[in-house]
């Protein structure tokens, strides 16, 4: 499936047997996607993520940043988490979120994979604090 070229339809589920996803359609232009995620490249606090797998001491290839509101934390894979203060473009990008989804949002998980060849795989997070 063409996510990028499939038809915006709100009040569809892509996912109808095993979860939800909803497509709202391009929201920006593939120029101010590129203004957005040069911002994001220079300005975020890319971190090399760490994890405890089966007992052993990871660090991954992707990196991560995790920015909330103030205060807020939460913990996995024997690791607490503490949110950085929101950015300006994050917080943009969060307003725009909130007002598409209709969902007050408190942080964002940011992912960076480098290549083709890092990924993450399926899996769902059980933390009660997420949602």
């Amino acid at each position: 499936m063409d996510l990028f070229n499939t038809k915006s339809d709100p009040d569809q589920n892509l996912l109808p047997h095993s979860g939800t996803v909803t497509y709202f359609g391009k929201l920006f232009t593939p120029e101010i996607a590129n203004e957005y995620f040069n911002e994001l490249m220079h300005t975020i606090e890319w971190k090399n993520d760490e994890a405890f797998i089966m007992g052993k001491h990871i660090i991954t290839k992707r990196k991560v940043a995790w920015y909330g509101d103030e205060g807020y934390a939460y913990t996995y894979s024997n690791a607490t988490k503490r949110a950085l203060p929101w950015t300006n473009t994050l917080l943009k990008l969060k307003a725009i979120a909130e007002q598409k989804t209709g969902t007050k949002f408190n942080s964002c998980l940011l992912n960076l994979y480098h290549n083709g060849d890092e990924g993450m795989a399926y899996h769902s997070d059980d933390e009660k604090t997420l949602g």
